[in-house]
């Protein structure tokens, strides 16, 4: 247990609600901001917690903002303007922010938070709505050292592993590369599964020998068998993955790199929404391959 802090925390979705909660039963004092002001509400009152009405409420005073919104117009909205987080919050204060988001707009938010004596991280994250609820989320960071320093053990209330990956930045750049790595596992799954049913195969009987083998991923432990039920009413929305690998294939555009896989398989998320599967779970990729 670190030391008790006053923290904000803006947006309180499925990953956000959980991590607003963890930091509360730390004993820190949480105020909460959410567009739907009646969550943020329902929030402080089930955790004894306070609510603000706009971001700039939210942050006047914490020692530490955190946030967890949709994408980088999002980010800006809670952050900058009269009534963003950064005009609220006192010389010296950090905000940590864990949208999924671009490079670009950390950098921006990092060098504005600067002008203002604010330190930023950019702190995406990885481990989904269970991770968040379970406290075991993997935290990928950008920041200057002496910052990271300071947030991490805060950020340790619902983390399972969290490391300073580089400069402002790096922590989106680094759930890039998480991003581009499980695209490419589920559909590998998806056509490994769609094959051994096609071929005969007890395809549980299967997955169970391979995964203790050179095949195994946690894509195979936790997902292979939903995939051959059919069931995706759960976990990490296909929607959500397409943003994140519109960002990923962005930066490679800027960067040079090569990702034909992860353009491939957007393409294929791209046929799951045609199909009502938007807010489906991603391992939907095999239902493309079985309509």
């Amino acid at each position: 247990m670190t030391d008790a802090k006053t923290v904000a925390f803006i947006g309180l979705g499925v990953m956000g609600g959980p991590m607003a909660r963890h930091l509360a039963r730390r004993g820190h004092h949480v105020i909460a901001f959410n567009r739907t002001q009646e969550k943020a509400r329902l929030f402080a009152q089930q955790q004894a917690a306070e609510w603000a009405a706009t971001p700039r409420e939210a942050a006047a005073g914490a020692d530490f903002v955190f946030s967890c919104v949709g994408n980088d117009d999002d980010l800006r909205a809670v952050t900058l303007g009269p009534d963003g987080a950064f005009a609220g919050m006192k010389i010296g204060a950090v905000f940590v922010d864990h949208t999924t988001a671009s490079a670009h707009v950390a950098r921006e938010l990092h060098a504005e938070a600067a002008a203002l004596g604010l330190g930023f991280v950019d702190a995406p994250v990885s481990g989904g709505q269970a991770g968040a609820e379970n406290g075991a989320l993997t935290v990928m960071c950008g920041a200057e050292p002496d910052i990271y320093a300071r947030a991490e053990p805060v950020i340790a209330a619902y983390a399972r592993a969290c490391r300073l990956m580089g400069p402002p930045g790096a922590g989106q750049l680094t759930k890039m590369v998480n991003q581009i790595a499980v695209a490419g596992l589920i559909q590998s799954l998806s056509e490994a599964l769609h094959f051994a049913k096609t071929s005969g195969l007890d395809a549980e009987n299967v997955i169970d020998l391979l995964k203790g083998g050179a095949a195994q991923s946690w894509q195979m432990e936790n997902r292979a068998k939903t995939m051959l039920a059919g069931e995706f009413d759960f976990g990490f929305a296909v929607e959500w993955m397409r943003k994140d690998l519109s960002i990923c294939l962005a930066e490679a555009r800027r960067s040079g790199a090569r990702l034909p896989v992860a353009a491939l398989v957007d393409q294929f998320y791209a046929e799951v929404e045609a199909m009502g599967g938007r807010r489906w779970d991603t391992s939907s990729l095999i239902a493309r391959l079985e309509r």
